[in-house]
């Protein structure tokens, strides 16, 4: 919590050595408060927060190589994530009209989000990245899967961390990508990862 107050302090004031130092200290604080909070852990959720603080790690670095690098440890984490709400997941009770329309939506939203960046984003980079972000759509759709399947608190806080998840990422593309977009600093792309991370976390706790 501390370090994640520091660090959207630093990214408001476009600190970016303090920035990059409390970054790293956020996924380790959230390793620990799972690790102590949960009964049984899931090893999947682990993982994929491991492959998330390495992704934290990778994206301090500057450069197209480095953003590329921590691009995928991120995008190996989504699958993690889907493995993990898999696990909780009564695909039984979801019925099937309910499994198209959100896959449809999430890539309705992810064509929109890089046909406003097309003209900006270098042209190597345009298709891998719109493909990493319909992943995180995927692992949006299995979180609110998990969600249709089983709604109680748990499964709904899970929902909305995804959806942040999601949010924090196609601004980051903005922010990373676009100086004219709306988005000027990390402040909002770290509020919605921070809050998402916890939230997706918290919902597999309970």
């Amino acid at each position: 919590m501390v370090a994640t107050i520091i660090h959207l302090y630093a990214s408001l004031k476009q600190n970016k050595t303090l920035r990059a130092i409390s970054k790293v200290f956020i996924i380790p604080a959230l390793l620990g408060f799972y690790l102590t909070a949960c009964e049984t852990i899931n090893w999947y959720l682990f993982t994929a927060l491991i492959l998330s603080f390495l992704g934290d790690v990778l994206l301090i670095i500057p450069g197209i190589k480095w953003f590329t690098i921590g691009g995928i440890s991120f995008m190996i984490g989504h699958a993690f994530f889907i493995l993990a709400y898999s696990m909780v997941i009564d695909f039984s009770a979801i019925p099937l009209w309910a499994l198209i329309p959100l896959a449809i939506l999430f890539i309705v939203a992810t064509f929109f989000i890089f046909r406003a960046l097309k003209p900006y984003l270098p042209k190597p980079l345009f298709y891998p990245m719109a493909l990493y972000l319909l992943i995180n759509g995927l692992m949006n759709c299995f979180a609110i899967y998990r969600l249709i399947g089983h709604p109680y608190i748990g499964s709904i806080l899970t929902a909305i961390g995804a959806l942040l998840f999601f949010a924090s990422d196609s601004s980051l593309f903005f922010v990373r990508f676009n100086k004219n977009s709306f988005f000027k600093t990390h402040f909002f792309i770290m509020l919605t990862y921070s809050i998402g991370e916890f939230l997706i976390v918290l919902g597999m706790i309970l």
